[in-house]
C-alpha cells in the first residue's frame, strides 16, 4: 500500500492549562476511499476514524506501542477499526464500505446511521511486555467525534472536546480532526472560551479547505496563548506481510488448515486494512499445518 501523508500538531493553551492535537488527514482519507472503494458516507466514517486514531497514537510514548480503536454500532456498514502507532502510522478498515444512505435532514452525511448507534467504542492500548489496557464506552451518536469525546471523559477521566470532519464529493476535499483536553488546574475561564468556540471547531473540514493546520492554530485559538510544541508526519500505512498472514493461518488450527487443503486446494487471504491478497498453494498450507501441529 502506498503511503498517503498527513500532518499532526501538538499544542498547549494558556501556559499548559489545556493541550490540543490538530491534524490534517485529507490525503489519507482519499487513499482509504480508493483502497476500500468506499461510498461517500463510508469515506466520511473512515476519514473521521483516521483522524481520531492519529490523535490517539500521538499520545503514545514508545515506538513499539500501538492503539486500536473499534466502533461496533450495529449499523449496515459494520465494524469500523483503526490501528495507530506513536510513529504516525495509521491503518483503517470498515466491514461494508460501499453502503449508501440518504443524507440526513440537515443535508449532512449520515455517518451515525451507517455505523449505528447501539453499541460501543473500544480503545485498546498495547504496550510491549504489558497486558493490553482496554477502555470502552457506549456510543453517543455513532458520528465518531462525540463518541471519542465521551471515551476520553468517561474512560480516561479527562474532560475533552473532539471535532472530526470530512468534506467529500467526487474526492475527499478535506479531512481533519481536533482534540482539546483540560489539564489539572485548567480554569473555568479557559473552559468557557473553548465551549464558546465548539461550533467553530465542528466545521473543521470546511476550514481545512481554506487554510492549513498552522493557520488554523491562530484562527481557532486566538487569545488563548497557543504554543505549538510538536509537529509530526502522519501516514496511512499497513504493516501486513506474508509472514504475518502465515501466523494468522497457523492460529486457525490444524483442523481448519486441513479443510482448506482437502476442500479448497489452497487459500487466498485478503488484508482487511490494505486489501492486499496473499495466495497459498496446498503444499504451502501443508507446511503451515506441520508448524501448527508441532507448535
Amino acid at each position: 500500500m502506498s503511503e498517503a501523508r498527513g500532518t499532526l500538531l501538538r499544542l498547549t493553551l494558556m501556559g499548559g492549562q489545556a493541550r490540543a492535537f490538530l491534524c490534517d488527514t485529507t490525503g489519507m482519507a482519499q487513499a482509504a476511499r480508493e483502497i476500500h472503494g468506499a461510498s461517500n458516507v463510508c469515506t466520511a466514517a473512515l476519514g473521521r476514524m483516521i483522524s481520531a486514531a492519529a490523535m490517539l497514537g500521538a499520545q503514545l510514548k514508545g515506538e513499539d506501542e500501538r492503539v486500536t480503536a473499534t466502533i461496533r454500532g450495529g449499523g449496515p456498514a459494520g465494524t469500523l477499526t483503526a490501528v495507530a502507532g506513536a510513529d504516525g502510522a495509521v491503518k483503517v478498515a470498515l466491514e461494508e464500505p460501499r453502503v449508501e444512505l440518504p443524507l440526513r435532514a440537515d443535508g449532512k452525511l449520515d455517518v451515525g446511521g451507517a455505523l449505528g448507534r447501539d453499541g460501543r467504542l473500544s480503545v485498546m492500548r498495547a504496550l510491549p511486555g504489558v497486558a493490553p489496557y482496554v477502555g470502552q464506552v457506549n456510543l453517543v451518536s455513532g458520528e465518531v467525534a462525540e463518541d471519542f469525546a465521551m471515551y476520553y471523559t468517561a474512560s480516561e477521566q479527562t474532560p475533552s472536546l473532539c471535532a472530526l470532519g470530512v468534506l467529500v464529493g467526487q474526492e475527499v476535499r478535506a479531512s481533519g480532526g481536533l482534540l482539546v483536553q483540560a489539564m489539572p488546574g485548567c480554569t473555568e475561564e479557559l473552559l468557557g472560551h473553548l465551549e464558546a468556540r465548539a461550533e467553530l471547531y465542528g466545521a473543521i473540514s470546511s476550514a481545512l479547505c481554506d487554510m492549513d493546520v498552522h493557520a488554523l492554530v491562530e484562527a481557532y485559538f486566538r487569545g488563548l496563548e497557543p504554543q505549538v510544541v510538536g509537529e509530526s508526519p502522519l501516514r496511512l500505512s499497513c504493516d501486513c506481510d506474508r509472514a504475518r498472514i502465515e501466523r494468522v493461518l497457523i492460529s486457525l488450527g490444524a483442523q481448519q488448515l486441513g479443510e482448506m487443503i482437502e476442500q479448497d486446494g489452497g487459500a487466498e487471504v485478503c488484508c482487511h486494512f490494505c486489501r492486499r491478497r496473499y495466495a497459498f498453494t496446498a503444499e504451502e498450507l501443508r507446511t503451515l499445518l506441520e508448524r501448527a501441529v508441532s507448535a
